[in-house]
């Protein structure tokens, strides 16, 4: 069967994307392939998903017809670009060569979900390849993700809405223009480490204050959930959710005077800043 679907880095971003993708229906077994060097890696995916599975880039970027994932680490992506190079260049001119008409024969798509790698730098290294720039999150997982898209100079609008329809099997999706998505890696892309922290403490809060530490994990993860649907579900805005919350004189408003004392929103807005700075740092 063709390979439609290649995924390059088999790591917990790339798996949670592939498993949906293929619980969702988007792509059969057969019609993916996965390159990842760690052997253990390779067994784990290859017996979990049914998918052919190898340590060869350069065969998963000749193989796939519709879509290449790049999912590695920023650090690594000079080295898989190299190695890449000539393989990426010998298609671009076999595929020019049969001729326009041979739509089924185009160059695939490139999504690349490398934080802080600009498209420049991605188009340099795949030229006249279609590349759309991606940042999911962790909740992707389970269908509850946020992913913010932006697209390169190959890219046609049949890849945009093949892009969204992918992405939208695993959560909400956004397009942006470039020069936004460092911000969206500070915000949406690290955030979920942000809210674990957050009920990490709310946890701890609760067995300082006496609670068994199992009935204090329930009542703040259950917390965090609620007010995040409550919030998506209304559409209210946070400030009004806690205003209704907030009495007089109450319990509530005495743990917020000591938020804004330990400048718990300074620390957030902080830490969006710092990731985003970051993720331009990984791309120069």
């Amino acid at each position: 069967m063709t390979i439609k679907f290649a995924l390059i880095g088999g790591g917990v971003m790339g798996e949670a994307l592939l498993s949906r993708f293929i619980s969702g229906g988007m792509y059969q077994s057969t019609e993916v392939i996965v390159s990842e060097p760690l052997p253990a890696r390779q067994s784990y995916l290859e017996q979990k998903y049914q998918v052919r599975v190898t340590a060869d880039n350069r065969l998963v970027f000749t193989e796939a017809q519709e879509v290449v994932l790049l999912a590695v680490k920023p650090q690594v992506f000079s080295a898989i670009a190299q190695e890449l190079a000539e393989v990426a260049e010998i298609n671009g001119r076999h595929k020019a060569s049969v001729g326009a008409h041979e739509n089924n024969h185009s160059q695939p798509l490139l999504i690349s979900i490398l934080a802080g790698l600009p498209l420049k730098q991605l188009e340099g290294a795949f030229p006249r390849l279609p590349i759309i720039r991606a940042m999911p999150n962790t909740p992707a997982t389970i269908g509850a993700g946020m992913t913010a898209i932006c697209s390169g100079a190959y890219t046609k609008v049949k890849h945009q809405e093949l892009t969204k329809k992918l992405f939208a099997a695993v959560g909400e999706v956004v397009e942006i223009t470039e020069p936004l998505m460092d911000a969206v890696t500070g915000l949406s892309g690290s955030g979920p480490a942000y809210v674990a922290l957050m009920v990490e403490a709310l946890s701890d809060g609760g067995v300082a204050a006496g609670l068994p530490r199992v009935i204090a994990n329930q009542l703040a993860l259950q917390t965090v959930l609620g007010a995040a649907q409550l919030l998506h579900e209304s559409k209210i805005h946070p400030a009004e959710l806690k205003d209704r919350v907030t009495s007089p004189g109450g319990t509530t408003i005495a743990g917020i005077t000591q938020l804004e004392k330990s400048a718990f929103r300074s620390a957030l807005i902080e830490a969006v800043v710092a990731a985003k700075k970051r993720s331009q740092e990984l791309g120069k």
